[in-house]
C-alpha cells in the first residue's frame, strides 16, 4: 500500500515538473516575472508624513535619488549644490528624491518631523524628502536594494556613506552612481544629457 502511494506521488510530481518546464509561459512563471522590478517606477515608498507615493508618478522625469543626513560633514555642501541643481532644472522634468538615513554614525537621529523642519528651514530644500529608511542590511528599503543591484559601488555594492547619489533616466533605469564625495555640480552634464534625451 505504501509502495503504491509513493509511486502515485512520484508520478504526480513528475507530471508537475513536466508541465512547468514544458510550458514556461504558464501563469506561475508569468506571475513570478511580474513581481521582479524592472525599474525605479515599480516601487512605492513613503513620504516624510507617512503617505504612500508610487514612483510611477515620476515617469518621464530624470531623477536624482540621494540618501541624506543632517549632521554629516558633507551635509552643507551637498544640500547647497542639490538646491542649485533643483532650482535650475525643476521645470525641465528633473526631480531630486531625498531619503534620510541614520545608519552612518547616527547622523540623522531626528524624527521625520524634525528632519523636515531642519531640511526646509536650515538647508532651504524644496525637493521632496521621504520617510527615513535603512539603505543597507536586512531592513534595507526595497528601492535601495534595487538601486544597488543595478549600479554596484567600488569594491562593494553597499552604500558607503551619506549622500551617495543615483541618477535615473526618464524610463526609470539607473544610469549612474556617484560616491558621497562627488559634488552634485560635478555631474551636471550627465543630468543635462538625460534631460535632452527623449528616450534616455
Amino acid at each position: 500500500m505504501a509502495s503504491t502511494n509513493l509511486t502515485s506521488f512520484l508520478v504526480i510530481v513528475g507530471i508537475a515538473f513536466f508541465l512547468f518546464y514544458r510550458h514556461p509561459s504558464s501563469s506561475i512563471t508569468q506571475n513570478m516575472a511580474q513581481q521582479i522590478p524592472k525599474s525605479v517606477h515599480d516601487f512605492t515608498v513613503k513620504d516624510i508624513r507617512g503617505g504612500e507615493v508610487s514612483l510611477s508618478s515620476y515617469k518621464g522625469k530624470v531623477l536624482l535619488i540621494v540618501n541624506v543626513a543632517s549632521k554629516c560633514g558633507l551635509t552643507e555642501s551637498n544640500y547647497k549644490e542639490l538646491n542649485i541643481l533643483y532650482q535650475k532644472y525643476k521645470d525641465q522634468d528633473f526631480e531630486i528624491l531625498a531619503f534620510p538615513c541614520n545608519q552612518f554614525l547616527r547622523q540623522e537621529p531626528g524624527t521625520n518631523e524634525e528632519i523636515q523642519e531642519t531640511v526646509c528651514t536650515r538647508f532651504k530644500a524644496e525637493f521632496p524628502i521621504f520617510d527615513k529608511i535603512d539603505v543597507n542590511g536586512n531592513n534595507a528599503s526595497p528601492l535601495y536594494k534595487f538601486l544597488k543591484s543595478e549600479k554596484g559601488g567600488f569594491l562593494v555594492d553597499g552604500i558607503k556613506w551619506n549622500f551617495t547619489k543615483f541618477l535615473v533616466n526618464k524610463e526609470g533605469k539607473v544610469i549612474q552612481r556617484y560616491g558621497p564625495r562627488t559634488p552634485p555640480l560635478e555631474f551636471e552634464k550627465d543630468i543635462q544629457n538625460l534631460l535632452s534625451s527623449s528616450s534616455s
